[in-house]
């Protein structure tokens, strides 16, 4: 399977955004990309007003002309992530949605881990806005099982881990990674769960600034259940693209079968809450 990440500099304009994202899905199809992968919120980015303001449910218009383009281009199209207007529910989810070839939805995951952190002389607190989900999702991509997360969510390993033994071979990572925690955090997280759970890891990031003060660190990357890259983004608005060789990847579970090395009888969590965590 041929995978594509694609990376955009989204803002608050959202036509913009959206030919951006439909050139680059159109070209990463062109180059021969069965499965393409949009970044996080690559409809709009920016302040909670600006995110409001694109939410949408998920047969809005962005989600349907994704759908479309799956269906026109004959791909598997996991479309980043959208605000998702949910009935019966003040907040907004952060949703990624798979779509398969005939553009049916195959798999809608909700972020589960919401970004309130402060990052340098910028404080993000996605709850205000936002509201975790609580469902994993996996979706079927001709027998390739492909989870799907979103951003944040790679620094909480259990989530990949569960993926990987409910059979994911690959997992996607729409992102809208920091600039600062992206230069020194991204590659190392992205290929650290690769190869704890022996999965390819395609991950599609924002890239730039989006007002008020959003920097996006793009680097968009597609590793293998090795941890070795296969395709990395230059800076700018772009897609790369990988084959994902599924027989390398038997291989590698076989030849270092950590998977089958676990010992849950063995594993216990902890009562109490960590120093310093909440």
């Amino acid at each position: 399977m041929r995978a594509a990440a694609v990376q955009i500099n989204s803002t608050d304009d959202y036509e913009r955004n959206l030919e951006v994202a439909e050139r680059l899905v159109r070209a990463a199809a062109d180059d021969g990309a069965e499965l393409v992968v949009l970044p996080e919120k690559w409809t709009a980015l920016g302040d909670p007003e600006v995110i409001r303001a694109a939410a949408e449910p998920l047969d809005g218009p962005a989600l349907s002309v994704a759908s479309g383009w799956a269906r026109e281009l004959g791909v598997f199209l996991v479309a980043g992530s959208v605000p998702e207007l949910v009935a019966g529910r003040e907040k907004l989810a952060n949703t990624s949605v798979m779509f398969g070839p005939d553009g049916e939805r195959l798999a809608t995951y909700r972020k589960i881990h919401m970004f309130d952190v402060d990052v340098g002389d910028v404080s993000y607190r996605e709850s205000e806005v936002e509201q975790a989900g609580d469902g994993i999702e996996i979706g079927d991509a001709n027998g390739a099982q492909v989870g799907l997360t979103i951003c944040y969510d790679l620094r909480f390993p259990e989530l990949y881990r569960i993926l990987a033994l409910r059979g994911a071979r690959v997992i996607t990572v729409p992102s809208a990674f920091t600039e600062r925690t992206g230069r020194d955090h991204w590659e190392v997280l992205i290929r650290s769960r690769a190869i704890e759970d022996q999965v390819f890891i395609v991950a599609a990031g924002q890239i730039g600034f989006a007002p008020p003060h959003y920097r996006s660190y793009g680097r968009s990357m597609i590793v293998d259940p090795w941890g070795l890259v296969l395709a990395q983004a230059a800076d700018g608005e772009c897609f790369v693209s990988a084959d994902l060789d599924f027989q390398h990847q038997d291989e590698v579970r076989e030849r270092l079968p950590s998977l089958r090395h676990r010992r849950p009888d063995a594993y216990r969590w902890p009562e109490m809450t960590l120093a310093g965590a909440s």
